[in-house]
């Protein structure tokens, strides 16, 4: 008589630097429910598998943020098919934007879709983000607008979003959210939480209803020259180690 089958675990069948982006990316959608910025099941975080043929991983659709581990993410190709077996499976319109940014952005490994509340007050605003903090200095120095288009369900809509997009780190989609990219989920958070704090800072003061010091323009390029060190590598890298100890503090399931 045969011993029965022993199915093998997710991380037994994956190799080390995809559980390492695995574990990442379940930590950033565990530290979005934390700070408050999810919109139930809906919006993502993808991540690009290491040494694949353009394979990602995103949240396995129905689960909320809190909820997600390394192992319930969900592999898929660019077309958002599922190229490893899974009990969870996305929502391919909620790839849709996803997909635009991986399939042109080799450097965005990571991108970061949001619905948070201040960031769609200000994408509704014609201004966009104002010069008015220290923090929208950091999300000035890379951000760009996609206007509004209906649901992103539209294949024809992903030229002119990331055509809008370009190289940049941030993007204020109007009247409907944030988006970050980064080389790594590290970056991505990182960029996410200085645009949405810019956004909230902005929102808190306009609510004193007086007229708002802005930055100048010789400021605002000066400092856009300076964030390098502090948005992208050494600032994340440095962020990223304190993040997972705060979420292994609160519930280390997120590595499961």
């Amino acid at each position: 008589m045969s011993s029965p089958k022993v199915q093998s675990s997710v991380r037994d069948q994956v190799s080390k630097a995809e559980w390492r982006v695995r574990v990442d990316l379940a930590a950033a959608y565990r530290l979005v429910a934390h700070y408050g910025w999810d919109d139930l099941i809906f919006t993502h975080i993808s991540g690009r598998v290491p040494d694949s043929e353009h394979h990602f991983l995103l949240n396995s659709y129905g689960m909320m943020f809190d909820e997600v581990t390394a192992s319930s993410l969900v592999k898929v190709d660019l077309d958002g098919n599922k190229v490893m077996d899974s009990a969870g499976a996305i929502n391919p319109a909620g790839f849709t934007i996803h997909s635009a940014v991986h399939a042109a952005r080799e450097d965005a490994h990571c991108v970061m879709h949001l619905h948070t509340e201040h960031g769609i007050a200000v994408s509704a605003q014609k201004a966009g983000l104002l010069p008015i903090s220290q923090q929208a200095m950091f999300a000035l120095s890379s951000l760009a607008y996609h206007d509004y288009e209906g649901l992103a369900l539209d294949e024809n809509e992903k030229p002119r979003l990331v055509a809008d997009l370009g190289a940049n780190t941030s993007m204020i989609l109007r009247n409907h959210g944030l988006l970050t990219v980064g080389r790594t989920a590290a970056e991505a958070f990182l960029a996410m939480f200085m645009l949405q704090r810019a956004c909230r800072i902005q929102i808190l003061a306009q609510s004193g209803d007086s007229d708002l010091a802005t930055v100048p323009n010789q400021i605002l390029n000066k400092v856009s020259r300076q964030v390098g060190a502090v948005m992208m590598g050494q600032g994340a890298e440095l962020t990223w180690p304190g993040l997972l100890r705060k979420l292994d503090r609160i519930d280390p399931s997120y590595r499961d």
